[in-house]
């Protein structure tokens, strides 16, 4: 089916009467004092993270740099509501909860760290462009492997011999942000155990891709594709090799993507040698308009500062940063490349898995077909499909 091109939104979405509710008592107890106002300040911050965890070891101080310039953007330029300020605090204290966390599992653990691990396969494109139906394709073949959603959003893995109660806790932070986001399930088809991006585990090492897509910080935007990249893919080579030590699956090929890959594949290849690399393609109108969607949704209950036309601007640019990059990557990039198109996608999937298949070298199994078939029967369901009545709908308010 031939794909149209989406307008841009005219009209930010209007927050929901939970998050209203939750402005109105989190006001209420500041004044009253049952409610300590959010402290969005390094050294309380750090100092959360220590006594909650009873760790110290943050790991290599790189990030503190990065994580004074985020906050510094975020208390002048992201002008947060009492609820942004209160889900930016809880933001915070996860990451740096999993920091110290993480570089607990690293220290007593180095022998999973020096594990070898399968040439991963890494999907590369736009946001917006087909990345999570191919990804979710790819990883359901029974040779390949998929970082759970889970994993991705919660990257410390029980202790051994104890319960992962990770997808149960992920399933009831989902409950919660349909609360905040009645469009959550219309812009991504989340599930707590299916496969997705690993946006988390870059999250983690204080990396932009998550705080952007819902705050409005520009010198932090800035200072982060100024800065090498390096770091960031260390951190994230070395949770993927505990994450694939931990569910099993290191002998075969991890299947990667997020859509900040595109601005780092330099580092990324750095970190993850002989990856097999899919770029996809879609019309940039279209990545645009349901970018700008996405963003304005995830942003509209945190703050009153939504501008349609600032965000429209903003990620164009920032797509525009992207494509770039990546094409100047590829220049250089001599290993198996697959290149898909959107449209195509959707025309024929197995058509497209076929191609794939072959430009990487991969063998194309009735077992992995099998398993697509019903990979793809379950997305045909997929509230997701209501997302382009959602930007017209944003449009027309």
């Amino acid at each position: 089916m031939q794909a149209t091109s989406k307008p841009v939104p005219a009209t930010p979405p209007r927050r929901t009467r939970f998050i209203d509710g939750l402005n109105v008592a989190v006001r209420l107890g500041h004044r009253t004092g049952l409610l300590d106002k959010p402290k969005l300040e390094k050294t309380a911050l750090l100092d959360h993270a220590r006594h909650a965890t009873g760790l110290e070891d943050f790991g290599d101080p790189w990030f503190e740099r990065p994580l004074e310039v985020l906050l510094e953007s975020v208390a002048r330029e992201a002008r947060l509501n009492p609820a942004g300020e209160l889900a930016a605090e809880k933001q915070f204290h996860h990451v740096l909860r999993d920091r110290l966390l993480t570089q607990w599992w690293f220290a007593r653990h180095p022998e999973i760290l020096a594990r070898p691990l399968r040439r991963p396969v890494v999907i590369v494109g736009p946001m917006r462009s087909g990345t999570t139906r191919l990804h979710r394709l790819l990883a359901a073949d029974p040779r390949h492997a998929g970082t759970r959603f889970c994993n991705a959003v919660d990257p410390v893995p029980p202790a051994p011999g104890r319960i992962d109660w990770r997808p149960l806790k992920t399933r009831a932070g989902l409950a919660i942000a349909r609360l905040v986001n009645p469009w959550l399930d219309s812009q991504h088809p989340f599930g707590a155990t299916r496969a997705d991006e690993e946006l988390g585990w870059l999250t983690t090492a204080l990396d932009v891709c998550a705080f952007e897509a819902q705050w409005h910080i520009p010198s932090y935007v800035r200072f982060s594709e100024e800065r090498d990249a390096a770091p960031l893919y260390r951190e994230f080579a070395r949770i993927l090799r505990t994450d694939a030590a931990i569910m099993g699956d290191a002998m075969r090929p991890r299947v990667l993507k997020c859509p900040k890959f595109a601005e780092d594949v330099p580092a990324l290849l750095a970190e993850l040698p002989g990856t097999r690399l899919i770029v996809t393609r879609r019309e940039p109108e279209d990545v645009l308009a349901s970018s700008v969607s996405l963003v304005a949704a995830q942003s509209a209950f945190q703050s009153a500062n939504l501008c349609l036309e600032r965000m429209r601007v903003e990620w164009e640019r920032k797509l525009a940063l992207r494509e770039a990059r990546m094409a100047a990557a590829l220049e250089t990039f001599d290993g198996p490349l697959a290149k898909v198109d959107f449209v195509a996608l959707g025309r024929d999937w197995q058509e497209e898995i076929a191609q794939i298949y072959a430009a990487l070298g991969l063998t194309l199994t009735d077992a992995a077909l099998q398993a697509m078939g019903a990979e793809q029967a379950r997305a045909a369901n997929g509230a997701h499909h209501a997302h382009r009545s959602q930007i017209a709908g944003f449009s027309a308010s």
